[in-house]
């Protein structure tokens, strides 16, 4: 896939434009999004990512846009962990609900750059070596079963957010206000700087997604190895994190199959990484260094399928699951 340097600045341009309409529409006056306009700019993200997959389809062809659309779809699904890691950050902080679009929005733009610079060495190194897919294959097994042990948790405490060492040594390092200063990151007193609680947050949020980040990347990258898809992906998905936040929150626990559904993705897509690295082998002490051409591959049009039944069969049995609990009067709380 030859993409035009005019295909990085277009892309560019849409994310730069969607984050500014967030800033002057949303940001700049703060305000506790209704459920009616979280709906309707969430599903105004989704077909922003679905259109752009058209314009891949029309451009690149079929087979690509079939790599955009199940990288879209899995990224979409993983950050619905990443969502319910974020609602626990804002509850722990105590922050604000007309506060809270600023701190999200500013999570999101710190992790797409993450994100980026992530993917553009992923890329240049599995440009170099290809073995590399055996351990993103292995990795996202681990992270499979991980997932698959949580599970459902019934508890009646909420789960907890512990700060990260990041986060930790910013508080050591840095003095802290006492209380929030509107929506200012920073607030200055006597000729000292002082960070604010909503700068914590964001660094907490862009953090976190950095450790989701490690799951995420290889597993897209077990879908396509275009670095262009998988940005565009990681971007389309991410930027719609800040209202499907709004929309999904209080909702999120009824997901009760979410860890299982997210288990069976990324262990398919581990497989999938496994069986294209022993089509590629060049290690030595596997196979003689030969190409283990007799191992099946899987396509993407059976990765799209198979993604797509997932996250559709894990949303149906989750409702009836939890609708079941709820008439037997039992809480629900996703194990993290």
């Amino acid at each position: 896939m030859d993409v035009h340097l005019l295909g990085w600045v277009g892309l560019s341009i849409v994310i730069l434009a969607l984050i500014t309409v967030d800033i002057v529409g949303h940001v700049r006056t703060p305000h506790a999004p209704s459920l009616k306009e979280a709906a309707w700019w969430s599903l105004g993200y989704v077909v922003l990512g679905l259109g752009f997959g058209i314009i891949i389809w029309y451009v690149y062809g079929a087979v690509y846009a079939g790599q955009y659309y199940a990288g879209f779809l899995t990224e979409k699904a993983l950050s619905l962990d990443n969502l319910f890691v974020f609602i626990i950050i804002m509850a722990s902080f105590r922050i604000p609900r007309e506060f809270q679009q600023k701190a999200l929005l500013s999570g999101i733009i710190i992790a797409l750059v993450l994100r980026l610079i992530f993917i553009l060495v992923g890329a240049a190194i599995i440009e170099q070596f290809s073995w590399v897919f055996f351990i993103f294959g292995a990795w996202l097994l681990w992270t499979a079963w991980s997932q698959a042990r949580e599970g459902i948790t019934i508890d009646d405490e909420p789960t907890e957010y512990h700060e990260n060492a990041f986060v930790r040594m910013m508080r050591r390092r840095f003095p802290i206000t006492e209380g929030f200063d509107g929506q200012k990151f920073f607030h200055r007193e006597n000729g000292k700087l002082f960070l604010t609680p909503l700068f914590l947050v964001v660094l907490a949020l862009g953090s976190a997604d950095l450790m989701f980040a490690f799951d995420s990347i290889p597993a897209i990258f077990g879908l396509t190895q275009e670095p262009y898809l998988v940005f565009a992906a990681n971007a389309f998905a991410l930027l719609g994190l800040r209202q499907l936040y709004f929309l999904v929150d209080g909702l999120l626990e009824r997901l009760v199959y979410l860890h299982y559904g997210l288990a069976a993705i990324l262990g398919f897509i581990g497989v999938k990484l496994i069986l294209h690295a022993m089509h590629t082998n060049t290690l030595p002490f596997l196979y003689g260094g030969e190409p283990m051409l007799w191992a099946p591959e899987i396509g993407i049009v059976p990765s799209l399928v198979f993604i797509g039944a997932t996250i559709t069969i894990t949303v149906v049995a989750s409702i009836i699951k939890s609708r079941s609990l709820q008439k037997h009067d039992v809480p629900l709380s996703r194990g993290h």
